[in-house]
């Protein structure tokens, strides 16, 4: 299941967020992950921004996986995501 870019924008108290780390380890996936909420100032505010191209609600988890966006912690998208 390895491969293909991953980016997970996450909050550091979100249970799910929690899972969706946790899973991501599990099947050795790396990724890149950024807790949003230990963010500050600008840099914080360009991040959420960030996260609002890929998801407009701005909920957490959003994951990024090659071109395919996953929001909530929905383990069989993100495993089907990481086969394709």
């Amino acid at each position: 299941m390895a491969g293909k870019s991953v980016k997970l924008y996450a909050l550091s108290t979100c249970i799910h967020c929690r899972h969706t780390k946790d899973f991501l380890k599990e099947c050795g996936v790396a990724y890149d992950c950024v807790d949003v909420d230990t963010l500050q100032g600008g840099e914080r505010q360009a991040i959420i921004e960030e996260v609002k191209r890929f998801n407009p609600n701005c909920t957490f988890p959003t994951i990024i996986i090659g071109d395919k966006v996953i929001v909530g912690f929905r383990k069989d998208e993100i495993e089907e995501a990481l086969k394709q």
